[in-house]
């Protein structure tokens, strides 16, 4: 009991991602932008063209909560608005002190340059579609005859004599309202997935989200990707809203898990 609890007084090195480094100082400095309210300072520890940016961290677990994930992810906006590839890695990866660190840059440096170099000069793009539910429906009514009728037809009757019939209705309704978000996602995949290295669909939240995408995008891209975006806008006109928002880093299409045991790994002199 006791060992456990030095364990969680001792200092670590929270990793927050991998970047190129081709810095002529052996250490860089991005401001006190360290996870937990400390104002721990976030900064490069290199081995030949790699770095990892951490900063001091008690070990301990951080629970995964919006006051903790969002300090993990602007240290990374933070190192990528430097010019810097990043790699980010796993929330919550802390390594015991700077020489694991550096054995795990020695082990893992093959795998990290290449990732680098299929990151370098990309940038992740996220879009989120949203329709307005009153023009969906209106647009619904007059494109559907058999549903813009039975509506007609139940209008002026007593609801509860017509209770099964609205049901139905309804039925028609959404059938219609999820054949048009078919629609209208596909159509916006289909014109921003060409641009695109590689793309990802997460899951929607709330019945109004017909599109919740990041595209992984390269940097001399990014304006044809934008104005398709304005394409796509004016296409859904005020159906369909899009929240779009571009040059992030690519949270989605790399998530490093580091295996913190270096166990048998030595530094070369000097490092």
């Amino acid at each position: 009991m006791k060992m456990a609890e030095e364990r969680k007084s001792e200092e670590g090195r929270y990793i927050y991602c991998m970047i190129d480094f081709k810095e002529k100082d052996p250490e860089k400095n991005f401001g006190p932008l360290g996870i937990g309210e400390r104002g721990d300072l976030l900064r490069s520890l290199n081995y030949k063209d790699v770095a990892a940016v951490i900063s001091n961290s008690p070990i301990k677990k951080y629970p995964v909560s919006r006051e903790n994930c969002l300090p993990h992810q602007r240290a990374v906006e933070a190192v990528m608005k430097e010019g810097f590839t990043v790699l980010p890695v796993r929330y919550c990866t802390i390594a015991e002190d700077e020489e694991q660190v550096k054995k795990i840059l020695k082990r893992d440096y093959e795998r990290f340059k290449d990732l680098l170099l299929k990151m370098e000069n990309k940038v992740e793009l996220g879009l989120k579609a949203i329709f307005d539910e009153k023009l969906i429906y209106q647009d619904i009514l007059a494109k559907n005859k058999e549903i813009r009728l039975w509506k007609e037809k139940l209008m002026n009757k007593p609801p509860e004599k017509t209770y099964q019939k609205r049901i139905e209705l309804g039925g028609m309704v959404e059938s219609a309202l999820n054949t048009e978000k078919e629609k209208a996602k596909a159509q916006a995949l289909r014109t921003l997935k060409g641009l695109a290295e590689d793309y990802v669909v997460a899951d929607n939240y709330g019945e109004r989200m017909l599109l919740n995408a990041s595209f992984l995008v390269e940097r001399n891209k990014e304006p044809e990707f934008d104005k398709k975006v304005d394409e796509l806008n004016e296409r859904f006109e005020q159906r369909v809203k899009l929240k779009y928002v571009g040059g992030m880093p690519p949270f989605n299409f790399v998530n490093l898990e580091i295996d913190l045991n270096v166990e048998g790994v030595k530094l070369d002199a000097g490092n």
